[in-house]
């Protein structure tokens, strides 16, 4: 036992045969190309709201206020609109309400029948965007793009847990937040190249480009297979026998293939899986799946992700500095993201949420520090070309702790941990209040910036507080443990034993070492 009564867990549960094959390492390559359509939408909206001729075309008052250099208004509360956050934050309303529908589909057709509805819809947003004439256009291809981005960061995680085996199934789940990291960096460096285009080309090819990761994604949700537990759910069982013994490279997949369809008909023995979820047995996982993606958002990374170009203009970068600073973060958070790749079947999940959030809230408060100093209260202070470095280093030391931590975590834990027969409600839960707390910190940032100033910082520095606690206490360490043989992981926990009868374990209770609780 850890301190505090935590299991150590990692590396008890039981192991298959089978090895890594390089049929798995390719459908889940293909699988985590869903990431990138939310990684490009992410990293495209700040950077295009930041181009003086976008603002002046959609929002004249902002492009005003911005380029008024002889107003008495403070430099936090030069983009201050709701609209403008509108457009933002659509497409996470959008998916927040497109989350409902996506797990019906997934567990009634697949898990690649939600990939390909979701690129499809997002084809269609990214098409409406970069022919748009108005305001009106924009938002509602913004919808298009929500609906998109709701399927698929529903679709996607679950796809990729269930086809990778148990010990590399941390490394290929974060595929999908790796993707998103290359969405955001592709985006940024787009902004960049097109900020230089004259006339208004520039803008709509970073809003029409979107459609080549859409493309992408529905291309993958027609050729990919479905994986086993969704084929045997559908009643597919040969099939699914087929496609495990083609994904674990053996003949000799029995005891897998007989604890799926264990779990799966558990699974059609329940009628209502959003009732199933609300009993005191999956209270754990359905306590998890509402605040880790609500954490998540609260980290405030979407305050860079979302608006960097936006941020760093405020702070007094020129445009073009501006958007590079927002390409050298997208960068940090590609190459962060590696780092979990590696680690997270080696080191465990706990280590880096814990080890991310103490690196994050330091930076947080660093950052807010000496903002204060430099800019002042009213942003009527002025940068070095030393100092603007030095705020940069300390946002992406901040980004690359949450790029190897609360960033691929965020999906990958929640994707993991619920048995078949609440898989698809609780992903669906884990995307709605992530899609939730997207839409309001998108939402509300700029008149946040405007009236919280430099404080903004500070405010989410106490959440992380909160959440790296909340982690060390609540949080049991899940990684090789079988996505069908969770329970056991639950029952060890020093407090969420108390809710986990010990009928629903079956025979991995006599298969592992249970710790003893605190």
């Amino acid at each position: 036992m850890a301190v505090g009564g935590l299991v150590k867990g990692g590396g008890t549960g039981k192991q298959y045969e089978g090895g890594v094959t390089g049929f798995v390492i390719f459908t889940c390559m293909v699988g985590a190309t869903g990431g990138l359509i939310f990684g490009y939408d992410i990293g495209i909206s700040g950077g295009v709201t930041s181009m003086d001729i976008f603002l002046k075309r959609f929002f004249p008052w902002v492009y005003k206020k911005e380029s008024d250099n002889t107003s008495h208004d403070s430099a936090y509360c030069k983009f201050d609109s709701h609209l403008l956050q509108l457009f933002t934050s659509s497409l996470y309303l959008a998916a927040l309400v497109a989350s409902f529908f996506a797990s019906w589909v997934t567990r009634a057709y697949g898990r690649k029948m939600s990939m390909f509805l979701g690129g499809l819809t997002f084809l269609i947003g990214s098409l409406l965007n970069g022919f748009a004439q108005n305001v009106a256009m924009l938002i509602i291809g913004r919808v298009f793009l929500g609906v998109g981005v709701g399927f698929c960061n529903q679709s996607v995680p679950v796809y990729l847990s269930e086809m990778a085996p148990a010990n590399l199934r941390g490394a290929l789940n974060i595929g999908f937040q790796m993707a998103t990291t290359i969405g955001i960096l592709g985006a940024n460096l787009i902004n960049y190249a097109t900020s230089n285009i004259k006339g208004h080309l520039g803008w709509r090819l970073s809003l029409g480009l979107a459609g080549v990761p859409a493309a992408i994604v529905t291309i993958g949700g027609l050729i990919l297979p479905d994986s086993p537990n969704s084929l045997i759910d559908r009643g597919q069982r040969q099939e699914a026998r087929r496609m495990l013994i083609k994904i674990r490279g053996t003949e000799n997949v029995d005891e897998e293939f007989q604890d799926l369809i264990e779990a799966s008909e558990a699974s059609k023995a329940v009628d209502n899986p959003w009732n199933n979820i609300l009993q005191p047995k999956n209270r754990p996982q359905l306590i998890m799946a509402i605040l880790i993606p609500t954490f998540q958002q609260l980290t405030g990374i979407n305050v860079i992700m979302f608006y960097a170009p936006v941020l760093f203009k405020t702070l007094g970068f020129g445009n073009q500095a501006a958007l590079m600073s927002a390409v050298i973060t997208g960068g940090v958070n590609v190459l962060a993201t590696l780092v979990s790749i590696f680690s997270v079947d080696k080191l465990g999940r706990r280590v880096l949420f814990l080890e991310g959030g103490i690196q994050m809230f330091v930076c947080q408060i660093l950052t807010a520090l000496f903002i204060g100093y430099t800019y002042g209260t009213t942003g009527q202070g002025q940068f070095s070309k030393s100092s603007a470095n030095f705020v940069v280093f300390l946002i992406c030391t901040y980004v690359a702790a949450f790029a190897w931590s609360w960033g691929p975590l965020g999906w990958l834990v929640p994707s993991e941990i619920f048995p078949l027969e609440t898989r698809s409600a609780g992903t669906a839960i884990n995307v709605i209040f992530n899609m939730t707390f997207t839409f309001i910190v998108a939402q509300c940032f700029l008149t946040m910036l405007c009236y919280m100033k430099f404080g903004l910082f500070l405010f989410f520095s106490g959440f992380v507080v909160i959440m790296t606690i909340f982690i060390y206490f609540f949080l049991p360490e899940t990684k090789n443990v079988p996505i069908e043989e969770m329970y056991a992981v639950w029952k060890a926990h020093w407090f969420w034993g108390n809710y986990i009868p010990d009928e629903v374990l079956g025979t991995y209770a006599k298969d592992i070492q249970m710790p003893q609780k605190a």
